[in-house]
């Protein structure tokens, strides 16, 4: 399916924060006798992030206030994603729109076999057949590429990076040792407890973004028609400025990576490490595509 170095790009990414975690363990054993109680607080972040792994559909799904809908309610959508599903090789994932005017949409699974698909009811009303089908095939790309897997297993080294920068950045305050020694410990903890979550978060957009590259790509390989998805693009920023999601709910804020376009404004943005590339360099992308395709 891939004719990108996306896939290595994410493989190093993700060997960058496994590193990044054995760099910050390496501290923690050489300032703690015993690094017990910090695992065990990482194994509850680990399980907690794998939780929300195994349940991301219904998690996402709830968080837009979703509902499901039939073949009869959105005989066009149903027949698009039927379509690319079998073109795919893949099973019909199940079909839901979410109550609000933002033109968005995202797909969310642990697997093709527990997929779903969402569509909000503005980008039903904002995009023709042609363009939903370029958007449709970009989050079908998610599911089947395991990106689901693959933001999960960030977001769980990520919480165990922060779990043991916070435990050392205690330790390093509150420890035993002569005056030179805590005055070190400090100076570390401090440290840590600002450039870890700061480093993790970097990488973590830096995985993100390249999975919506991906996405796009194969998406419009999927479907053959990469302006499609290009013009799909165009449209759902103007449309998302006009209708924007709130920064205040931290549900949306949550699900806001997995959606095809950023769902804030622009001022919101500023306040949010953006997980998605910006527009004009995806539509560029998908029309150099278009022009190796010879359709342009």
């Amino acid at each position: 399916m891939h004719s990108h170095h996306n896939g290595l790009k994410t493989s190093v990414l993700m060997g960058s924060m496994v590193g990044f975690l054995l760099f910050v363990g390496y501290l923690l054993s050489s300032m703690m006798n015993n690094s017990a109680f910090i695992w065990i607080f990482a194994l509850m972040s680990v399980g907690s992030v794998m939780y929300t792994y195994w349940n991301s559909a219904s998690v996402a799904i709830r968080s837009m206030n979703a509902y499901p809908v039939t073949r009869e309610q959105v005989p066009g959508l149903y027949k698009i994603v039927e379509e690319l599903s079998t073109r795919a090789g893949q099973p019909m994932p199940v079909l839901y729109v979410a109550p609000t005017m933002t033109p968005n949409a995202f797909a969310t699974g642990r697997n093709p076999q527990n997929a779903a698909v969402c569509c909000t009811e503005g980008i039903l009303q904002l995009l023709d057949e042609r363009e939903m089908r370029g958007v449709l095939g970009h989050e079908l790309m998610h599911v089947y590429n395991r990106d689901i897997l693959t933001s999960s297993v960030a977001a769980a080294i990520a919480s165990v990076i922060t779990s043991i920068a916070q435990y050392l950045g205690f330790a390093g305050m509150f420890g035993g040792g002569d005056r030179e020694g805590r005055g070190q410990n400090m100076l570390v903890a401090l440290l840590l407890s600002f450039l870890a979550p700061i480093a993790t978060g970097v990488i973590q957009m830096s995985i993100s973004r390249t999975r919506e590259y991906d996405a796009d790509e194969d998406g419009a390989r999927l479907t053959g028609d990469p302006l499609a998805l290009a013009s799909a693009l165009h449209k759902l920023e103007h449309g998302v400025s006009r209708y924007p999601m709130s920064a205040e709910n931290p549900k949306v804020v949550n699900t806001a990576s997995m959606m095809i376009a950023q769902p804030f404004r622009g001022a919101d943005l500023q306040r949010l490490m953006a997980t998605h590339p910006p527009m004009k360099d995806r539509i560029a992308r998908l029309e150099a595509q278009a022009r190796s395709m010879g359709q342009l």
